[in-house]
């Protein structure tokens, strides 16, 4: 994800359903940032309508354990001296209107560089490329399996990872 190349907008959470953010995200996908949408359960935002979402790819990922990470990372530049050009939010709350208004949630920004690409590493792109346990939404609001040739489980990478 780091090194500009485009505007880009990545979202790991287990729910979509606050109407606001999701015309936030169809209003930025609209604008020609690429958006990808890691929602583990409800999500009420159709990708991939011509001209309305077609930047938007939701895809959701359900292995062996229950996750809750939620993770929102931001690139709008590439990086100087003075601007960084990314930034990344770690976050206690899923998009969804309750937590939005009756619920005390907290999201933080994640500023020293060596632990944003840490978060990048193994609570985004492990899941980006995930081919044997995701599934993608399709504008009919069908989630479809994702083609398992490509054999990585971001879970089980990471369980990988761990135990050496």
């Amino acid at each position: 994800l780091s090194g500009y190349k485009a505007a880009r907008v990545v979202v790991k959470i287990n729910a979509l359903t606050d109407a606001e953010l999701i015309h936030a995200l169809l209003r930025t996908a609209q604008a020609g940032t690429k958006v990808d949408l890691i929602v583990r359960g409800a999500c009420m935002l159709p990708p991939g309508l011509p001209g309305v979402s077609d930047n938007i790819v939701v895809r959701s990922v359900v292995g062996r354990f229950l996750e809750h990470s939620r993770v929102c990372y931001f690139r709008w530049a590439e990086a100087t001296e003075s601007d960084p050009g990314e930034a990344l939010f770690l976050s206690s709350a899923d998009w969804m209107s309750r937590n939005m208004f009756r619920r005390i949630e907290v999201a933080w920004p994640v500023q020293d560089a060596r632990l944003r690409q840490r978060v990048i590493d193994e609570a985004l792109q492990p899941y980006l490329h995930d081919t044997m346990d995701a599934w993608q939404l399709g504008p009919d609001g069908r989630s479809v399996r994702v083609d398992g040739s490509g054999g990585l489980s971001a879970q089980q990478a990471l369980m990988r990872r761990y135990s050496e």
